[in-house]
């Protein structure tokens, strides 16, 4: 081994023994929500008029275009500017109305009708002067975002028709009862016409929507700028403005919020989650989110294909060591399943499906197998997760005595090797909407064979009639959990992956601010129809 990889491989040994020590980080004791003690400051008060509230984001957003935009940090700001036809509430279990007062899906799931709002109003542009938004918009916007969405946000819409002024019809392509989660991304807020055709490429740099606060200024690389939309149709907003800044060095984000340049510090991760807990002035808002990690066996090439081998790799997995071991300072807390506890279709009996950690019946089912004696393999792996991979070698070399070796790729190289299946192990991370269908369709579904998703090779016909009728059956939420869930059973019971954690989303909060809460899917709402309405006292 050379100087690099025997350093790596010491810093990763020491993460492990400071882990263990650490009782806060345990992750069998899950992730609750955790906030200090002292003075809460606004937290605990009357809601208060007036401020610009500066929110510090990691990454420079690259346009705020609903259709163009790919990153998390871009939809944070788009949140403040436009809306959506309908919500998540607060807890992720279902929808509240926006610019939607209600929606109904067809008896076929072919079509789902919409509701909207009368008194809403464009913010002023360059284009229009802040006119009343109606059901031609919300066509608009949808159809648009339908055929030009860079990621693809509103799939498997054929049209969308204006029944009256006030009233649209969505058409599919197929029944798809995950349609309302789509709704929800900022990829499709309502947007006028006027200003995307008149802005043409540059509508990105100059977005307007519905929403509480309109884009004022953009400083590339440093701030973007909103000030309250004084016409906007939903509870007056309690601030003045919203200002982000963009600070990409997670040190110089914590000194920030503890020195007030800012009053909310996304993404806080590793020991800075340790320097905001232990700032009696500060609170840190973690809970679990819907990120999951997790490692892909080729389930169709090599020693993986044997379901026992599978199997046996699993129970000689020790999950608790790994997520305890990379996520040190806490973060994170171990996966158990394969959709997120945030989800609505989760549930703790969902738990006794993870296989016990147990090396000694892991060596027994190995030895049943055509690699009793161990095989050498190959894991592939971002440089970013090099610890995970890390530890779980170890494990595998002392436990079944196979031989892992790392190779470390960029994500291009990585994600083209993954979704071909030619990675015998693969170290994967997926976040996406709490509905089940989007981590289970797009990751155990047979027709995602090939892609990033299930390139592992994943094939069950039953597990596939389960995740076809929850998405295409029935849009009751009961329902389709029971469905999920089967599904869950059959598909932990083939071993076809290592679920290791559940990251969490995080933020850290000024005792200035009230009102706000991180929500699951990291979203940084500050004014929004599902009853958030952020203040600030200086």
């Amino acid at each position: 081994m050379n100087n690099k990889g025997i350093k790596r491989l010491f810093l990763i040994f020491s993460i492990i023994t400071i882990g263990l020590i650490i009782s806060a980080c345990s992750s069998d004791t899950g992730s609750d929500d955790t906030n200090n003690e002292g003075d809460s400051g606004a937290q605990s008060g009357e809601p208060q008029q007036g401020g610009i509230l500066n929110v510090g984001l990691s990454s420079n957003p690259n346009t705020l275009d609903p259709i163009r935009y790919t990153g998390v940090y871009e939809s944070q700001i788009m949140r403040s500017i436009g809306n959506t036809l309908i919500v998540y509430n607060k807890d992720l279990s279902g929808f509240d109305p926006s610019i939607a007062t209600e929606w109904e899906p067809s008896e076929d799931l072919m079509s789902f009708t919409f509701k909207l709002r009368d008194d809403v109003y464009f913010q002023e542009g360059e284009y229009q002067d802040g006119r009343q938004m109606t059901a031609e918009d919300v066509k608009f916007s949808l159809e648009r975002s339908s055929e030009e969405s860079a990621l693809n946000r509103l799939a498997g819409v054929e049209s969308v028709e204006v029944v009256d002024e006030f009233e649209v019809k969505i058409h599919l392509e197929e029944p798809n009862s995950a349609l309302l989660a789509m709704l929800t991304d900022r990829g499709n807020i309502i947007v006028p016409k006027e200003e995307v055709e008149g802005w043409g490429d540059a509508f990105g740099a100059n977005l307007v929507g519905t929403g509480p606060f309109t884009l004022k200024n953009w400083q590339t690389d440093q701030q973007v700028e909103l000030v309250r939309h004084d016409n906007y149709w939903g509870e007056t907003p309690n601030l003045d403005g919203v200002t982000y800044k963009i600070i990409s060095d997670p040190t110089m984000m914590t000194n920030a919020l503890r020195s007030n340049d800012i009053d909310i510090a996304t993404d806080i991760k590793g020991q800075n989650r340790e320097v905001i807990e232990q700032d009696p002035n500060l609170e840190l808002q973690s809970k679990n989110g819907l990120t999951l990690t997790y490692i892909d066996m080729n389930n169709q090439e090599g020693p993986t294909a044997d379901p026992k081998v599978r199997e046996a790799i699993y129970k000689a997995t020790n999950v608790e060591e790994i997520v305890q071991g990379v996520n040190q300072w806490g973060g994170a807390s171990v996966s158990y399943a394969p959709i997120p506890k945030e989800s609505w279709a989760y549930s703790e009996e969902l738990e006794s499906l993870k296989p016990e950690y147990d090396p000694e019946a892991a060596k027994e089912l190995l030895a049943e197998t055509d690699y009793a004696d161990g095989f050498k393999t190959e894991l592939h792996v971002l440089e970013s997760r090099v610890p995970y991979a890390t530890i779980f070698q170890n494990q595998m070399k002392e436990n079944l005595n196979i031989d892992v070796d790392v190779k470390v790729s960029e994500w291009g190289t990585l994600s083209d090797t993954a979704s071909k299946g030619n990675s015998p192990f693969y170290i994967g991370g997926w976040a996406w909407y709490p509905d089940p269908y989007f981590f289970l369709n797009q990751l155990y579904h047979s027709d995602q064979i090939g892609s990033l998703g299930n390139g592992r090779g994943y094939d069950n016909s039953k597990v596939d009639e389960l995740l076809d009728q929850a998405l295409t059956g029935t849009a009751d939420q009961e329902e389709r959990t029971a469905l999920y869930q089967e599904a869950i059973e059959i598909m932990m019971g083939d071993y076809s992956r290592i679920e290791l954690d559940n990251l969490d989303t995080t933020a850290a909060v000024s005792p200035q601010v009230g009102g706000f809460e991180i929500m699951a899917d990291g979203s940084i709402n500050i004014v929004d129809p599902n009853g958030t309405n952020v203040w600030v006292s200086r």
